[in-house]
């Protein structure tokens, strides 16, 4: 039985060889570049990959590793709205991925994004390091004393409201399928629009598909509460990036959380050498503002999201070899 992954990062190899000790029946060939047309014979006599990115899985690479046998594809992620569907059911494909490596390292990450908003400690950074101590006139406000709407209450939004009610906070939620425990609480809404308009904090955890592309546009702005908190850590599609920094300069939004951008493939996790150099004005725009905080897609980072996302994609591609199914497997 034989392996290839891709794309394995430094940081990933110790959890694939670590792996690999533990399967000795699989020989694993991994390669830190990306599954694309450049790559994808690297998988000539595999009978599996396991795959993270998110340039597209087009069905160029598709055909070519089914016209080679590779017929099992495991994804490191979760998200599959970058495969062609059309492909992995022309060739027969399966897929897998991880749907929740750790949804707590993601709410964590968004719940001390927001705190950092609250407080105001990027001008504090920013205050200090140029010599000011000086308090006013950026005083802070209270997550007890506001309600946090959450749009899409799956793994990781239900983690991310466990830890808002730590802190005393009111919750409020929006979910086209409502989690049976939440829905004897009584905290969802009916409509987006409600939840826009009653949230001092928009907290996004939903996937990214065709339908809500762009979701928060001009006219979501709109129906928001003046001074609104917003937390994108899900993805940046779910942002019309315009539309928001309008949101900003206007007012209507007073501060933004980003750990995803609409066009950050190419851009996060890369070393441009200065800040000029970024090649995306609008990115740019954004980082330069104390009231937004944006990471390059950091919030999953940890050290066992990223042991989880490896073994949990080896063992699923391994599980699709042996008996053609896992239970991680994706319908489309």
């Amino acid at each position: 039985m034989k392996i290839v992954a891709y794309g394995i990062r430094a940081d990933e190899k110790p959890y694939l060889d670590e792996w690999g000790k533990a399967n000795p029946e699989v020989t694993v060939a991994s390669t830190g570049k990306l599954l694309d047309e450049t790559t994808v014979e690297l998988a000539k006599g595999a009978d599996g990959v396991v795959v993270y990115q998110q340039k597209p899985y087009t069905a160029n690479v598709l055909n070519k590793l089914a016209s080679y046998g590779v017929k099992n594809i495991s994804l490191r992620n979760v998200g599959v709205d970058n495969v062609d569907t059309a492909a992995v059911k022309q060739n027969g494909l399966k897929i897998t991925n991880v749907p929740a490596y750790s949804p707590q390292a993601i709410a964590e990450f968004t719940v001390t994004e927001l705190m950092r908003l609250l407080r105001n400690t990027k001008t504090f950074d920013r205050k200090i390091a140029n010599g000011d101590l000086r308090w006013a006139p950026d005083v802070a406000e209270e997550l007890n004393q506001m309600t946090v709407g959450v749009f899409a209450t799956g793994r990781i939004g239900r983690a991310a409201i466990q830890i808002y009610r730590g802190f005393g906070a009111k919750i409020i939620a929006y979910d086209v399928f409502h989690n049976p425990e939440l829905e004897k609480e009584g905290i969802y809404v009916d409509t987006p629009e409600e939840l826009y308009a009653k949230s001092d904090v928009l907290s996004i955890h939903a996937p990214a598909t065709k339908e809500n592309e762009h979701m928060l546009n001009d006219e979501a702005f709109s129906k928001m509460k003046d001074g609104v908190y917003v937390l994108n850590p899900a993805r940046g599609t779910l942002v019309d990036t315009d539309a928001l920094i309008r949101a900003l300069d206007s007012g209507k939004v007073k501060g933004a959380a980003l750990d995803v951008y609409e066009d950050e493939v190419g851009v996060f996790n890369t070393d441009f050498g200065s800040f000029d150099k970024i090649p995306d004005e609008r990115l740019k725009n954004l980082l330069k503002r104390d009231n937004v905080l944006v990471t390059p897609h950091i919030a999953f980072y940890t050290k066992k999201a990223v042991h989880n996302m490896v073994w949990f994609a080896m063992d699923a591609n391994k599980s699709l070899i042996e008996t053609g199914n896992s239970d991680k497997l994706v319908k489309f």
